[in-house]
């Protein structure tokens, strides 16, 4: 390994701090540009926020159950009333938090934190480049700052998309990032965009208790992940009250009757069709934040979308640059940031790696119920590329299930026909998130359906679906 290498990394989220604490261990000298906060995104406005945001909501959706247990919760009257005040200011205060702890092992480790904006600059004939860091050095606000780096790691992330005639105020037409900021519950929220991101938040804010109407450009919600699953969430959010719109794509947001008490938000949709809400969530992806600093220039390949161009080690086309997260558009997950980010340190200071395996990551989207999933899927086993079987065992006729009045869910294995290879699966119900781990083991680790089904599960357990299902696809 070549200690005392120096590495510096622009972008604090979970591919930089990563990257910076197993570069740290590897004896490297490292500095960290980051300008909002150690945790990036993920922890700041995106996956700590949304999922705290979500867990509140859930809590809520826990009375659902309340008469098939026995339990009276009231004559049709509201059980609880939220506050959103006090909602989004724990959301946040739990964001400050794990930024602060993020900061305090960044000390921990010697890795210095550098306030700023960093770009790449010149590369000398010893092969160490030049980055420049724009930000508050020594009281001075805009001025620059140089380092000299042997290894650099690029993990700005991504910014929310923002459409032509929908530009975010901060008030009644938000990004996901501006959700927190409000201080009351929006009577009427459009949310624009049925991919994960729109289709949690709707589920959540529908929870809390706003009415939700969700714009979907699609046939369904949730159009990249199993449709058995889409669906099921899908007529959830109808029979709970949510309005979807299926098959319609928003053209223009606007505010309307602005300063007055009629104030509220038109959205316009491509038919012609116009939805009227007091707040509107854009939720139609997101772009690489990886303009103006200097990659271009510096050699680093990106695509037409503006993502970085990585190989398996997270390289990029660059003499020692690394890219790791969301500006690789690999996949936009803070697991696969972190993991990109540990793979590149290891690969460039001369540690033991294994290329980055997309086949077993695990995703998970966090409605109600819950969607997990891992390996392949039910289209591309249909293909017959795989040989797979597949089976389906519904989550109602799980004993554990039914003790917690239970009725919405299921578990798909995917396995190789010949071998009894699992090579994917599907949970939804409670949990799924946690419950997927035991597949996704099952999946990394090549183990057969046959295994599966002889490890003992709790009687009575959710998980025991798992090892039922695994048991339907056992061969002879």
């Amino acid at each position: 390994m070549r200690q005392g290498l120096r590495v510096v990394i622009l972008g604090g989220g979970p591919g930089g701090y990563e990257a910076a604490l197993v570069a740290a261990q590897l004896g490297a000298r490292t500095q960290l540009i980051e300008a909002r906060g150690i945790g990036g995104s993920a922890v700041l406005t995106d996956v700590v926020p949304s999922k705290t945001l979500i867990a509140t909501a859930e809590w809520l959706t826990t009375t659902e159950q309340a008469h098939e247990l026995g339990i009276t919760v009231g004559d049709g009257e509201q059980v609880a009333h939220v506050d959103l005040g006090a909602v989004n200011g724990r959301v946040r205060h739990l964001a400050e938090e794990q930024s602060s702890d993020l900061t305090a092992r960044m000390a921990e480790k010697g890795i210095e934190v550098i306030d700023g904006r960093g770009s790449l600059g010149t590369l000398d004939a010893e092969g160490v480049r030049t980055v420049h860091v724009t930000g508050d050095h020594g009281g001075e606000r805009g001025a620059e700052r140089e380092l000299l780096a042997d290894v650099v790691l690029v993990s700005t992330g991504a910014r929310p998309r923002v459409l032509p005639g929908a530009a975010p105020d901060g008030r009644r037409i938000l990004t996901w990032t501006q959700l927190y900021d409000l201080d009351e519950l929006p009577e009427h929220l459009v949310v624009v965009g049925s991919g994960v991101t729109g289709t949690e938040f709707a589920g959540a804010y529908l929870a809390l208790g706003s009415r939700v109407t969700l714009v979907s450009s699609r046939d369904r919600v949730l159009p990249t992940v199993d449709a058995d699953a889409a669906t099921l969430v899908e007529e959830g959010f109808r029979r709970r009250g949510m309005e979807v719109l299926s098959g319609a794509r928003a053209r223009a947001a606007r505010v309307v009757e602005e300063g007055t008490d009629d104030e509220h938000v038109e959205v316009t949709l491509a038919d012609g069709r116009v939805v009227t809400g007091s707040h509107c969530l854009m939720a139609v992806g997101a772009v690489p934040a990886t303009d103006g600093i200097g990659l271009t220039e510096a050699g680093v390949g990106l695509t037409e979308s503006g993502h970085v161009r990585v190989d398996r080690v997270s390289r990029t086309t660059a003499y020692r640059v690394y890219a790791a997260g969301d500006c690789t558009g690999v996949l936009p997950l803070a697991s696969v940031a972190a993991m990109q980010g540990r793979i590149a340190m290891r690969h460039a200071l001369g540690d033991a790696v294994a290329p980055l395996a997309v086949e077993t990551v695990a995703q998970a989207v966090f409605t109600v119920p819950e969607i997990a999933s891992i390996g392949i899927t039910e289209a591309e086993a249909a293909t017959g590329e795989y040989d797979a079987v597949s089976t389906t065992v519904p989550l109602a006729r799980n004993p554990r299930a039914k003790m917690l009045g239970l009725n919405e869910g299921f578990i798909k294995l995917f396995s190789q026909r010949r071998t009894g290879e699992v090579l994917g699966g599907v949970v939804v119900g409670t949990r799924a998130s946690e419950q997927i781990l035991a597949v996704t083991l099952a999946v990394t680790h090549r183990l057969t359906v046959e295994q599966v089904m002889n490890a003992f599960s709790v009687y009575p357990s959710l998980s025991g679906t798992l090892t039922e299902a695994a048991r339907q696809l056992h061969v002879r």
